[in-house]
């Protein structure tokens, strides 16, 4: 036992999230649409020849991001890349799973934090709180965080089930892994959440995503506004990778990294950031994925704007690469 008082989760009080209202409803989800696709860059379309490549060469296409892409109503596009193979393993972290169940259940998601944080009643509503119990079944298993939600939501035919990336990574069999801080989420705060459930689900997830990389040879990371979870978790996972590939004499080095996300960064960013006197030096996508672990041969893009802009943009160029080539029967989700 601790030395130190513990905080009594049983005197918390839950309401229903019907009561706190949601910034994000099923019918805001953007649907599918080229109308959407609306961004321009001049590297735009090498990344786009380096994930085709990647794909009709059975190598993986990996996807790491925060939650922002389904509260901006993106779920969509995201699905549709998965079904579609062009996503064959997708990480996030905690709060997506709180967002995408949300969404699944039919009701909504996001709330107004700035109103309930005042009243000590942010995060505490019942409904998202079920997750508690299916990350401790997940752990049961011995399955990943994951691939507990995904199965869960489809056994359970959510009203919108469509709409959830774990559901779609389950029916499509392409691992959808969460990285978890705890304490960063707000099922964490409920009297049912099992700290030792999430941290094993959640680290079995990080050993399938440390697995996926080992495969990443000729195949493309995308870091989709994660500034910390990303950088961090490809970093520790590729070194992972690259300890075993050394001692089995395979090259672990050529592969292409895309940043997607809104901090300015000069044209010379693949240079490297400033020293560390420099506040810049400390934003982790810049110094991880655009430069270190490229350094041995392979090659970083960086694309600045809003989600809502480069996610559909990049669905509608991939789809046209797809349609043009006919090569998606020739492609392996288990790359």
């Amino acid at each position: 036992m601790s030395r130190y008082p513990l905080f009594d989760r049983s005197r918390i009080e839950l309401k229903s999230f019907r009561q706190r209202g949601h910034d994000m409803v099923p019918s805001q989800v953007a649907p599918l649409s080229p109308a959407a696709a609306d961004y321009r860059h001049p590297e735009f379309d090498a990344l786009i020849a380096a994930m085709t490549e990647a794909r009709c060469q059975g190598r993986p296409v990996v996807w790491m991001m925060g939650a922002h892409p389904i509260k901006a109503g993106l779920s969509r596009f995201l699905v549709d890349l998965i079904e579609r193979g062009w996503i064959t393993h997708l990480a996030t972290n905690g709060a997506a799973t709180v967002h995408d169940y949300e969404l699944a259940l039919g009701e909504g998601t996001s709330e107004d934090v700035a109103r309930w944080i005042r009243q000590g009643q942010f995060g505490l509503w019942r409904e998202p709180g079920r997750l508690n119990r299916i990350v401790q079944q997940a752990a049961e298993r011995d399955e990943g965080l994951g691939e507990g939600l995904g199965r869960t939501i489809c056994e359970q035919r959510l009203p919108c089930a469509d709409l959830s990336l774990f559901a779609a990574g389950w029916r499509c069999h392409v691992p959808v892994t969460v990285h978890v801080g705890i304490g960063n989420d707000i099922i964490h705060a409920h009297a049912d959440c099992d700290g030792a459930a999430w941290g094993q689900a959640s680290y079995t997830d990080f050993l399938i995503f440390a697995r996926t990389l080992e495969s990443l040879e000729g195949g493309v990371f995308l870091n989709v506004g994660s500034a910390v979870t990303g950088p961090e978790v490809f970093l520790k996972a590729l070194s992972m990778a690259r300890n075993v590939a050394r001692q089995e004499a395979r090259s672990l080095c050529r592969f292409t990294t895309a940043v997607f996300d809104l901090v300015e960064l000069p044209d010379s960013f693949r240079q490297g950031p400033p020293g560390k006197d420099h506040p810049a030096y400390y934003y982790r996508p810049w110094k991880t994925l655009l430069v270190r672990t490229v350094a041995d041969g392979g090659q970083s893009y960086y694309f600045c704007s809003d989600h809502r802009r480069t996610i559909p943009s990049l669905w509608a160029k991939l789809r046209e690469s797809q349609e043009r080539l006919e090569c998606a029967a020739r492609w392996s989700r288990t790359a």
